[in-house]
């Protein structure tokens, strides 16, 4: 059977060669429609597990076009991705940004996949967004600051206000997920030996040089507080990233400052973020605004955001995002975008 198949591949080379040369040499004797409705049916092909060759329009046409199926026991060819790109030279974690590398060329020029676009409900207007280059950035929902027992309660705080969050979480994470959303929780992760905090920011946390700090342990059980990989700096229980999700320690009331955050989001292609957590009107707000200063398109989701602060520090919060850094909605709105997307 191989052998037939090889003597029909040259048989067909010899009619072809014959026709190029009965046609001249030049290849503007062959339309280069012609080419291109040559090009579509080996494209179809090759798809169909065939192998082939070809050659652009252009002066000479040096060969014939030639096209034969696989031998029986061949290493199967290379397999691509769903962007056309080969699995064996890709560099980069996504498809939104990232090469192609071979033996002789780098591809930088890969095609971007086709965007997905949602148009959100938003003030000051509503936002359309391509779900492909967008995030949401979930801030300190962690037991320090979100459970009893944690830091806050500890110092006598309303660690209930800042669980508000949760419900309305658990309904927009999922949805953002299954559009293929990135989920990137941003939190206190601090060093045991807190080598990179200086005084002003230890202060944040013992204002009067008393009481349980930064690093220190809790009475209630022992955790130190925010200190990364301990029970008090965990993402609370009802909201556990999942394996997918990104994680990322912060060490300033911003979460892009001192961290990696920014440039995991540009090796990703993100453009656009969602931002949800506590408090509004400090970790998250600043973190939002960082986000709009290095040219982040930002939506803060209401809802999902709270702080124990005074009403008036939220209120300030949402006017100054719809005034200067961006937009605002809720977890409804996204939900109901999510649902129309196309």
């Amino acid at each position: 059977m191989n052998l037939l198949i090889d003597i029909l591949a040259f048989l067909l080379r010899l009619v072809s060669v014959s026709r190029l040369f009965m046609n001249e040499t030049d290849a503007t004797s062959m339309p280069c429609r012609a080419f291109e409705r040559r090009r579509t049916s080996f494209r179809s092909a090759r798809n169909n597990g065939l192998r082939t060759s070809a050659a652009p329009c252009g002066k000479v046409l040096a060969a014939p076009f030639l096209w034969r199926f696989r031998h029986d026991g061949e290493p199967p060819m290379k397999q691509h991705d769903a962007y056309g790109t080969s699995v064996s030279g890709q560099l980069g974690r996504d498809g939104r940004y990232r090469w192609s590398a071979s033996e002789k060329l780098v591809d930088m020029s890969l095609p971007l996949p086709e965007p997905i676009v949602a148009t959100l409900s938003c003030e000051p207007q509503n936002v359309r967004i391509d779900l492909r280059s967008t995030a949401i950035v979930v801030i300190d929902m962690q037991n320090d600051f979100c459970t009893n027992g944690g830091w806050v309660a500890q110092i006598g705080g309303d660690f209930e206000v800042d669980r508000a969050p949760i419900a309305p979480l658990q309904r927009l994470l999922p949805a953002l997920r299954d559009r293929g959303v990135p989920v990137i929780w941003v939190n206190w992760g601090n060093r045991p030996d807190l080598a990179n905090m200086p005084p002003n920011q230890l202060h944040l946390y013992k204002p009067t040089g008393t009481g349980t700090g930064l690093g220190e342990p809790l009475a209630s059980n022992g955790a130190h507080v925010l200190e990364k990989d301990s029970w008090a700096a965990a993402v609370v229980d009802e909201l556990k990233p999942l394996p997918e999700d990104i994680c990322v320690d912060k060490y300033r009331i911003s979460g892009f400052w001192d961290t990696p955050l920014d440039s995991i989001l540009r090796n990703l292609g993100i453009r656009t973020l969602m931002f949800a957590g506590v408090n509004t009107d400090q970790c998250v707000l600043h973190s939002l605004t960082d986000a709009n200063f290095l040219g982040y398109g930002c939506v803060l989701v209401e809802d999902c955001c709270a702080t124990s602060s005074p009403a008036f520090c939220t209120e300030a919060t949402v006017w100054n995002v719809k005034k200067c850094f961006g937009f605002v909605t809720d977890s409804t709105r996204i939900v109901d975008a999510l649902a129309e997307a196309a």
